[in-house]
């Protein structure tokens, strides 16, 4: 399950129209939610709040074998007032990563809708998000500092500095470009003085232009043949799946090695009237090491994910699948009470024909996953009453007596 932080982060990205899935690191964001999930390890409490729309703080208390926390601060220059912060209220969906239905690609807005004038000078600003983390007892500090420069480029330099670490910390900066069309990304490290480059491009047509006039809500089409045009030109025009490809570039100059690696996918849009499902592909020729996903979201409440890893050099190879499986609360039924309205010369109440499309109000969500090894991984998060928790464990099945590998609970709070 997400932090608060994590959270809060993520809003931010929507109301400044930044889109995260247009990015060669977010390449199989589907298969690692489902696949590389993290169980919790011991006990851990998270009390966070949202105390004004532009600053957030956090707490985090926990027990492994010794006691620990951590302290976090967040500042966003763009408010959050639509942002729902208390636990009973937040949306589990976006809390429990899970399958990620890509959606139709938005064009950037113009520059000079940024531009804010007062008696003659520009007062605009470029939104920015500054976050901390201070470790206790460790006394590790994280620090992040996000800033839109523009509707097309994010700068992200995200520090550490800890006194076991090499030069007691290391900075890593991320330069982003995102024209819908192709991302750009430009990365480096102070660990090794690492440079590198990211790119992905999305292939099939290009996404719509802002119109300069918005059509008034109370002109009509005058004729039906002018409506039926219309809609079947949306329809023809609407793709209903997307290919992107891209590749990444680095290289350290201190240790003077190199990596590369390049990456395929194909993933379904909104409009497409079958299952949603993601296939990708992956490479880095230098290590010698292939991968392969597919996920699949089999029904409103259900997504399946498989992974094929396999080396040319070695010829070892790793096969993982997992499941995400969503509960609903409990609502009594409606028919219980139809004897009644029908009595009483009442409508008939019939809540079944929206029962898939509310994705709101949902009890928990149970993933699972496998390895060929007898790795088994286990996980439920869910809300009770005011308090988010999380609860799993590792098995491993061919461990005979010592099965149980870990076992741990986290509980949030937030308001």
């Amino acid at each position: 399950m997400l932090g608060f932080m994590d959270y809060v982060q993520n809003a931010f990205y929507e109301a400044s129209r930044w889109d995260r899935d247009n990015s060669y690191g977010t390449l199989n964001t589907t298969s690692r939610n489902i696949l590389d999930f993290s169980t919790p390890e011991g006990l851990r409490f998270h009390v966070s709040s949202l105390s004004s729309p532009n600053f957030a703080t956090s707490y985090t208390l926990g027990s492994i074998g010794l006691v620990d926390g951590s302290l976090s601060y967040l500042y966003s220059s763009l408010p959050l007032s639509k942002l729902a912060a208390k636990s009973s209220a937040i949306d589990l969906h976006h809390l429990v990563p899970g399958y990620r239905q890509l959606q139709d690609l938005r064009q950037p807005d113009e520059l000079w809708w940024w531009e804010i004038w007062h008696q003659g000078k520009r007062i605009d600003r470029r939104e920015t998000l500054l976050y901390g983390r201070l470790f206790l007892p460790r006394s590790t500090l994280e620090a992040l500092y996000l800033r839109r420069l523009s509707p097309k480029t994010q700068l992200k330099v995200s520090c550490v500095s800890d006194s076991r670490l090499p030069n007691g910390g290391t900075v890593l900066a991320h330069l982003q470009h995102d024209a819908a069309k192709h991302n750009t990304e430009y990365i480096y490290s102070t660990d090794s003085a690492l440079f590198g480059v990211r790119g992905l491009y999305n292939f099939g047509p290009d996404p719509p232009t802002h119109p300069l006039f918005e059509a008034s809500p109370d002109s009509t089409i005058s004729t039906a043949n002018e409506a039926a045009a219309v809609a079947t030109a949306q329809t023809t025009s609407q793709p209903h799946g997307r290919f992107s490809a891209g590749g990444e570039i680095y290289y350290g100059l201190l240790n003077k090695s190199g990596g590369i690696s390049t990456g395929l996918r194909f993933a379904t849009l909104p409009s497409h009237t079958g299952f949603p499902y993601t296939m990708t592909l992956t490479l880095n020729p230098l290590m010698g090491n292939l991968s392969s996903t597919y996920s699949v979201l089999a029904y409103p409440l259900l997504a399946l994910s498989s992974r094929f890893d396999f080396n040319v050099y070695s010829y070892e190879s790793e096969l993982q699948i997992g499941t995400e499986l969503w509960r609903r609360k409990e609502k009594p039924l409606v028919e219980d009470l139809n004897w009644a309205r029908l009595r009483m010369g009442q409508k008939i109440l019939d809540d079944r024909s929206d029962e898939l499309d509310d994705q709101s109000d949902m009890a928990g969500c149970l993933k699972a996953r496998l390895d060929q090894r007898g790795g088994l991984g286990l996980l439920w998060e869910g809300r009770v009453k005011e308090l988010l928790y999380s609860c799993g464990a590792t098995i491993d099945l061919r461990g005979g007596e010592n099965m149980f590998r870990g076992f741990g609970v986290e509980v949030q709070y937030s308001s």
